[in-house]
């Protein structure tokens, strides 16, 4: 591998790890807005429950200015029966007096019902407080684990930052500068190795002479399918193969038994001139 692959190589796995923190600093800050997103939820259904309490309140209030104002009618009623002789008019006061006594106790009623109503929503706002209390206690605490965290992620990635740098400055900057082409739609998978003769980016299988000069030549070679620049894993030494030896041995015994047989053949006829 030539030293400009090789710088690649290496700039492409800085990239990689560089990269890799992204999504752990996004599933950090993610438990952190979901964390505060239930909390505003809660907060949200607090109020919801406070709104209620008010409007409850004041039909309790507007129910007992019915009923207050029911009061003076019914004392008006009452007063005026006394003085009447008349059976028809009797007979209409008490019907007056009957309804003013139900529209009293349906009154009455509703300021209970709705009485009862604000204590078990009292009730509920008391829960929810001890709910965001607790969940802002929790919310400290992730708050300050993530700071450790993104620390954390920070101060590695300037050291891969420290060691990507080193390495741009070895870099050609035409060689950079194809990489870049590169990696602008391939991203990571820019400098991929080649394995079992095929590409591990787009995993299509290369031909012969490609195959040769990824493990052979000095050169950057690129996939012929993808345009990924390719690197080989394995050492050149270890590309002779078996078939090519087998066949040399093959060839090399064969001769060997030919020879044998004219040599034996040249012995015999020189005997005979003999």
């Amino acid at each position: 591998m030539n030293s400009s692959l090789e710088q690649l190589v290496n700039l492409s796995k800085l990239d990689t790890q560089i990269d890799s923190y992204n999504p752990k600093i996004e599933a950090i800050n993610a438990k952190l807005e979901a964390k505060k997103g239930s909390i505003n939820a809660l907060v949200e259904k607090k109020h919801e429950i406070q709104n209620s309490i008010t409007r409850l309140e004041a039909l309790i209030s507007d129910t007992n200015r019915q009923i207050a104002e029911q009061g003076e009618k019914m004392k008006k009623i009452s007063a005026r029966s006394s003085s009447l002789k008349k059976e028809k008019e009797i007979e209409a006061t008490q019907t007056e007096e009957t309804l003013g006594k139900e529209q009293l106790e349906s009154l009455n009623e509703d300021i209970e019902r709705n009485e009862k109503a604000v204590e078990i929503k009292k009730a509920d706002l008391k829960e929810l407080d001890e709910k965001i209390n607790e969940a802002n206690t929790e919310l400290k605490e992730l708050e300050n684990e993530t700071a450790s965290s993104l620390k954390e992620i920070e101060d590695s990635k300037k050291e891969l930052y420290k060691q990507k740098d080193a390495l741009l400055a070895k870099i050609n900057q035409k060689v950079l500068e194809f990489y870049e082409k590169i990696r602008k739609w391939a991203k990571n998978t820019a400098v991929v190795p080649m394995k079992k003769q095929a590409c591990y980016g787009c995993f299509m299988r290369v031909n012969d002479k490609t195959f040769s000069e990824v493990v052979h030549s000095e050169s950057i070679t690129t996939c012929p399918h993808c345009g990924r620049i390719l690197y080989s894993e394995i050492n050149e030494g270890e590309i002779i193969t078996e078939p090519v030896v087998a066949k040399k041995t093959t060839a090399k015994k064969t001769t060997t038994k030919t020879t044998t047989k004219k040599t034996t053949k040249k012995t015999a006829d020189e005997s005979v001139e003999e």
